[in-house]
C-alpha cells in the first residue's frame, strides 16, 4: 500500500502549497505576534533558512488512519506501532497494512484534545516486549488527567498484558485540552512524561504542588527517582522535574549528550524548543514570547525570561504548534546528524532544525503542505516515517533519498 507522491500529487493534497523561501533569510511564516520583542540571543528566534538539494523524495505509507498521535519502530523489520486519538493502537506492516485494533488499551477520554497520546518502546524491548502510553484517562465527574501506563505488547502483536498504571496528572480537570503527553525512556534508566495546563488553570504551571505544565520523571515502575531535583521541596511533587511550561508534546533525548530537549505550544506566538535543566523553571505563565489569541498580553506582558526563568534555546512567532520531535541519527541524510527534525501542524511540515550545540543555526520546512504532521520516527534506514494528523484522511508518510 506504498504510493509514491509525484510533486503535481502532493500539491493536490489537501492544505498544500508552495511556499518561497531565500536561503540565509528566516522562513517566510508572516508578520510576527509580539514585532517589538527583543530576542534573549541572536540566534533565538528566525534562524536563516536552509533548504536540501536535491530536496527528499516524499511517498505515502499508508493512509486512511483516523487522527493518529504518535508512531514508534519496532525492531527487526517488523513495521511500526501508531495510536489513534479515539483510542485504538494499530500494527501497520511495512507494506502500510494496518492491523485491526489491539485489545487490552486502556479505556481513554476520546474528547477535542484528549484521548491514546503517546506511545514508547522500553529500551530493552526486544527482550520484555515492554511498551508504553500516554492518555487521558477518566477519572470521575466529567474530569480527566494526562496519565501513563506500562504493558507487555502480545507476540502476535493483537493485545497489550500487563497494563500497569505508572503516572496520572494532579488533580484531574474537566478542561479536555493541554494534555501534553509525551513519553521518553531516559539513558539512565527512568522516564519523563510530559503534561500541559489544561488551558483554564495556566497559573498552575507554576504550582510544584502540582503536575500541571511539567516534565514528569518516573522509575519504570512509577516511583520517583531519588535524585529528582524537587523530591526533598516541601510541598512538591517528589515526580516533578522541571515546571512553568504551557503545553509540552514533544520531547527527546540528544544522543550524542543524553540531554533532554522539549517542544512546546505557545499562545499566539512563542511555541518553544527548551534545554531541559532539572529543577528548571521556563516561566508560563508570567514570561511568554506570545500573547494570548484576542491579542492581550499575558500576564502583565513580560517577554524576557531572565533572572526569574530558564529561557527557551529557540521560539517561533507565528507558531509552528510543534507535535512530536526526533534526533537524526540515520544514514540516509548524513547532513542531518545531529539536527533537530519537529512535527509542525500549523506548519505542515517536517521542521528541521540545524542545531550547533545548543543554538540552532538553521531551519528548513520539509514536505511543507502535507498536512498537520503530528509525530515523527526515523526507520531502519535513515528514512524519516511522520503521521498527519487530518481525521479520518490521516496518513503514514516517508522522507527519503
Amino acid at each position: 500500500m506504498r504510493h509514491a507522491l509525484s510533486l503535481a500529487a502532493l500539491l493536490a493534497l489537501p492544505g498544500t502549497q508552495a511556499t518561497a523561501q531565500t536561503p540565509g533569510e528566516p522562513w517566510p511564516d508572516g508578520a510576527a505576534n509580539r514585532p517589538e520583542v527583543t530576542p534573549a540571543f541572536a540566534a533565538q528566534t528566525r534562524a536563516p533558512a536552509q533548504v536540501t538539494n536535491p530536496a527528499p523524495a516524499l511517498s505515502m505509507v499508508s493512509d486512511g488512519l483516523d487522527s493518529p498521535w504518535a508512531i514508534e519502530v519496532l525492531p527487526d523489520d517488523a513495521g511500526y506501532l501508531v495510536t489513534e486519538r479515539g483510542g485504538d493502537l494499530h500494527h501497520i506492516s511495512r507494506d502500510g497494512r494496518v492491523s485491526a485494533p489491539f485489545t487490552g488499551v486502556p479505556e481513554v477520554v476520546a474528547e477535542r484534545q484528549g484521548g491514546l497520546l503517546d506511545l514508547a518502546l522500553a529500551p530493552d524491548f526486544s527482550d520484555s516486549r515492554v511498551i508504553y502510553l500516554t492518555f487521558a484517562a477518566p477519572t470521575g465527574g466529567g474530569q480527566s488527567a494526562t496519565a501513563a501506563v506500562s504493558a507487555t505488547l502480545s507476540p502476535d502483536m493483537t493485545r497489550l498484558d500487563d497494563v500497569t498504571e505508572i503516572f496520572r496528572q494532579t488533580p484531574p480537570d474537566a478542561t479536555p485540552g493541554h494534555f501534553g503527553s509525551r513519553v521518553v525512556p531516559l539513558p539512565d534508566g527512568t522516564l519523563v512524561i510530559t503534561t500541559g495546563d489544561r488551558m483554564r488553570h495556566a497559573a498552575r504551571a507554576q504550582d510544584r504542588a502540582t503536575s500541571y505544565g511539567a516534565v514528569i520523571r518516573v522509575g519504570p515502575d512509577g516511583s520517583p527517582p531519588p535524585d529528582n531535583p524537587f523530591l526533598e521541596v516541601a510541598g512538591a511533587l517528589p515526580e516533578l522535574y522541571s515546571h512553568g511550561h504551557r503545553n509540552l508534546q514533544g520531547a527527546a533525548v540528544d544522543p550524542a549528550t543524553g540531554r533532554l530537549w522539549t517542544l512546546e505550544h505557545g499562545p499566539a506566538g512563542g511555541d518553544e524548543l527548551n534545554l531541559i535543566v532539572p529543577g528548571g523553571n521556563y516561566g508560563w505563565p508570567v514570561a511568554s514570547y506570545g500573547v494570548n489569541y484576542n491579542g492581550s498580553e499575558i500576564g502583565d506582558g513580560r517577554a524576557d525570561h531572565a533572572p526569574d526563568f530558564t529561557a527557551p534555546r529557540y521560539y517561533w512567532d507565528p507558531v509552528i504548534a510543534p507535535g512530536g520531535m526526533v534526533f537524526y541519527d540515520g544514514a540516509m541524510f548524513p547532513d542531518w546528524q545531529g539536527d533537530i527534525l519537529a512535527a509542525g501542524l500549523i506548519a505542515q511540515a517536517v521542521v528541521r532544525l540545524d542545531l550547533d550545540g545548543d543554538v540552532v543555526a538553521g531551519e528548513e520546512r520539509l514536505a511543507e503542505g502535507v498536512g498537520r504532521v503530528r509525530d515523527i520516527a526515523i526507520d531502519d534506514d535513515g528514512s524519516i516515517l511522520f503521521v498527519t494528523d487530518e481525521g479520518g484522511a490521516s496518513r503514514l508518510m516517508r522522507l527519503s533519498r
